[in-house]
């Protein structure tokens, strides 16, 4: 069983089927696996016009979760209206054919469980309150992703959000297409690239806590004639440029501050005016919630605008 919730997991996380329209494609496909047996073939799973897949509907995921004692609402569509529902039916059918019968209820439950998580992951909030500063908004982020990450061991909330933030302001800022966004663990764990984000010749390095390996990377940069930037909190900096300036690198690696980094870009994205600035912080929330649904599969790393 072990293994297969691993392979469940994989599938999870590879194929990102955290969001209500994936899950909901995953209970009703299972639930056709129940009654039809396997394998499934997909091309009798889709509607007489094809336009959709077959039985996915609010109902059909109520039924589903009301079995298993959950009454709130999954997709007011149950998926049926989600781009792309087919093709995920189909992505999950080729893999739910790999598995025998007898382990469909042990997959279902899995997938209960991930619905429990995608209600459970209360979004971070951000407040449009005109008499509140624009850094004081992101710092306000920031201690709420602090005060999430210190009740939740192992969980690495702030520096995911320093990370997608930074991604979604330069999307913003450059147009998408101009560098490649990876999930936190991903970019944690790759430490041969270049950097976090890398553009032009400009590699950004973003961290909570800035250490020798990350000025160990800035020096790879430079000598490869690239430029380091070093994204960090406000208790980051000292630190940040002490280091550099104990590898006699402090002149040529430029280090930020969150707050200022993205504070002062969403005054230039609102062009300094008060009725662009609700427009700019709607636009970075939106940006950076599409990245997260896209490289995470923690739906608490979202962020509700107010």
């Amino acid at each position: 069983m072990s293994t297969l919730n691993s392979e469940l997991d994989r599938f999870y996380v590879d194929h990102k089927f955290n969001s209500k329209g994936k899950l909901s494609v995953a209970l009703v496909i299972t639930e056709h696996a129940k009654k039809r047996g396997l394998p499934l073939d997909a091309e009798l799973l889709l509607t007489e016009g094809g336009g959709q897949v077959y039985g996915l509907g609010k109902g059909a995921v109520q039924s589903i979760l009301a079995r298993h004692g959950i009454d709130k609402v999954l997709a007011q569509e149950g998926g049926r209206t989600s781009r792309g529902s087919i093709g995920n039916m189909r992505e999950y059918v080729g893999f739910l054919n790999t598995f025998s019968e007898n382990e469909l209820e042990v997959i279902e439950r899995f997938w209960i469980e991930k619905v429990k998580i995608f209600f459970s992951g209360k979004p971070l909030k951000i407040r449009l309150d005109n008499s509140q500063s624009l850094r004081s908004m992101i710092r306000d982020l920031i201690q709420q992703a602090e005060s999430r990450q210190k009740d939740s061991q192992g969980v690495y909330y702030v520096g995911a959000i320093l990370q997608h933030l930074v991604g979604a302001k330069l999307d913003c800022a450059l147009g998408i297409g101009h560098f490649s966004h990876n999930s936190f663990s991903t970019s944690d764990a790759q430490t041969g690239r270049n950097g976090d984000f890398f553009i032009g010749n400009v590699a950004l390095h973003v961290t909570t806590s800035p250490t020798e390996s990350i000025i160990s990377r800035c020096q790879d940069n430079l000598e490869r004639g690239h430029r380091p930037i070093i994204v960090t909190t406000k208790r980051g900096i000292t630190l940040a440029e002490g280091l550099a300036e104990n590898a006699n690198l402090a002149a040529r690696i430029d280090v930020f501050e969150i707050e200022q980094f993205i504070a002062l870009n969403l005054y230039e994205f609102a062009k300094f005016d008060e009725r662009g600035r609700t427009i700019a912080v709607s636009d970075l929330v939106g940006k950076y919630n599409e990245i997260v649904m896209q490289f995470e599969t923690d739906p608490s790393l979202l962020i509700e605008l107010q």
